[in-house]
């Protein structure tokens, strides 16, 4: 379990993840839109759940950007040099794993509902 009360496999909101890394969500979704290997599953208006290799790799690329000193082109091709390698980076999701993440997040929603 984490901090959050969590299961460590949990999906995580974006308001989670930006409360995690002290970050606003702004910038999680400006991430999005200059890494492509940021793809939160995303329901009904938009709302973004993290997977927790989506939550690994937002935190790798705070990392970079905010301790480690790169820019985003940095930490672009950073990123680009540990696919490469077989580094830390999120796998393509298979289209049988996005309908079973699509699954569990319903059914998350569903429970959040009856609740």
């Amino acid at each position: 379990m984490s901090e959050s009360g969590k299961s460590d496999g949990a999906f995580r909101t974006i308001g989670e993840v930006a409360e995690m890394l002290g970050l606003p969500q702004h910038i999680l979704r400006y991430w999005e839109t200059r890494f492509p290997q940021v793809k939160p599953l995303q329901r009904a208006g938009n709302r973004r759940y993290y997977r927790p290799a989506d939550v690994a790799l937002v935190q790798r690329i705070n990392q970079l950007l905010n301790q480690d000193g790169y820019t985003i082109k940095g930490v672009q091709k950073q990123l680009a040099e540990e696919a490469r390698k077989g580094g830390v980076t999120v796998p393509p999701v298979s289209p049988l794993r996005a309908i079973r993440d699509a699954l569990a997040l319903a059914l998350v929603e569903d429970a959040r509902r009856s609740a």
